[in-house]
């Protein structure tokens, strides 16, 4: 067992600490405060990793995040408490309650004994339900929080063996519906958006979405290379391609402009350096790719469970617990890759200097700047 010195570091970090030594091994466990800022603990190197990330409240600050989000464990512990259902059993009084503690903190006149696990909570609450620049309550359906419990269903329609062209049209019109209110609801309001470029990404998606999946089914359908049982296992992968196809066509549609007039970058102080098409095209590409990797496991791992699922004895013999077991499958996998995918890229990424525009170079002394990847 280790003793190990921790620091706190800057306030908009995870934990606010930082590891500046390792000491001796001591056989003991516990924590001896050296002063501020200072800190020593004792215990098991695994413990004291544990600890690190969740035995610690960092100083509250309004607006920032609570987890550091340059470290992937930062950005995941980030995106777990956005999409955290249970903020949609949260009451109006509660509501009320969390939004009055942070105007309180703001203006300077919180009441005595408010720690920064209260104030972190309440801006957990705060930023699930109503919408950051708008001001108004989020519908329930279309709120980050709500996208695993209202979108399963959907999914689950989607991976359902021996679809018709119209089932097959019917359920990727309906993801993709769900998909294009969550992503209006969520979106960035400080500038105003044309209806019409909203419109235009979901018809996209819309048509891209079941030309896909109708055309691959078919094509399977004609495949007489094929053995029956073959063609179910790769009609029922189908929906994946359909849905990533469909996400990029969405991307491509909806910031096509942010390619041809570039995105703003701002240096380590927040201040804008400039507009690049290049941290544009990264930003673009990092968002295409997320939008792939997040429909595999969602729509890839369950037909495979199912088909292993479906050849045990007691399956065959009670046929109706396929569809509550399919159920549980695909909320399984839908809430644990939801998270783990959109948490591959910081929201704020970085991007060296050298690699944008030589005016954005001229622009600025620093060696990086920072770009908003958007969602």
């Amino acid at each position: 067992m280790g003793t190990l010195q921790l620091k706190l570091g800057q306030r908009d970090s995870s934990l606010g600490l930082l590891i500046i030594n390792t000491a001796s091994l001591q056989h003991k466990n516990r924590v001896e405060h050296l002063g501020s800022p200072i800190w020593v603990l004792h215990s098991h190197p695994f413990l004291l990793a544990v600890m690190g990330e969740t035995g610690v409240c960092p100083t509250f600050q309004l607006g920032r995040t609570r987890y550091d989000q340059g470290s992937y464990l930062g950005r995941l512990r980030h995106f777990i408490d956005i999409i955290d259902p249970t903020t949609l059993f949260i009451s109006e009084k509660r509501l009320k309650e969390c939004v009055k503690l942070l105007e309180g903190y703001k203006c300077g006149t919180l009441p005595p004994g408010v720690s920064d696990l209260q104030l972190w909570e309440a801006q957990k609450v705060k930023q699930a339900i109503i919408h950051p620049d708008t001001g108004e309550k989020i519908f329930m359906p279309f709120r980050m929080s709500g996208y695993v419990p209202f979108g399963t269903p959907i999914v689950v329609g989607l991976l359902l063996p021996n679809q018709t062209v119209v089932s097959t049209i019917v359920w990727q019109w309906l993801n993709q519906s769900h998909n294009a209110c969550v992503n209006y609801s969520n979106r960035n309001a400080t500038k105003p958006t044309p209806t019409s470029r909203f419109l235009q990404g979901y018809v996209g998606a819309v048509t891209s979405a079941v030309s896909l999946a109708v055309g691959l089914n078919l094509l399977i359908q004609k495949a007489s290379f094929m053995s029956p049982a073959t063609k179910m296992i790769i009609q029922r992968l189908i929906p994946f391609p359909a849905v990533a196809g469909a996400n990029i066509c969405n991307v491509g549609l909806m910031r096509h402009n942010e390619l041809s007039e570039g995105i703003d970058v701002l240096d380590e102080n927040g201040n804008v350096v400039g507009s690049s098409r290049i941290a544009a095209k990264h930003a673009v590409m990092e968002t295409a790719f997320t939008r792939v990797v997040l429909p595999m496991p969602i729509f890839v791992l369950p037909p495979i469970i199912m088909s292993y699922l479906e050849k045990v004895p007691l399956m065959q013999t009670n046929r109706r617990l396929l569809l509550p077991i399919h159920s549980l499958v695909c909320l399984a996998t839908f809430g644990l890759s939801l998270p783990l995918a959109i948490s591959l890229f910081p929201q704020m990424s970085q991007i060296e200097v050298s690699q944008l525009e030589p005016e954005i170079a001229m622009a600025t002394n620093s060696k990086m700047v920072i770009y908003n990847k958007g969602l």
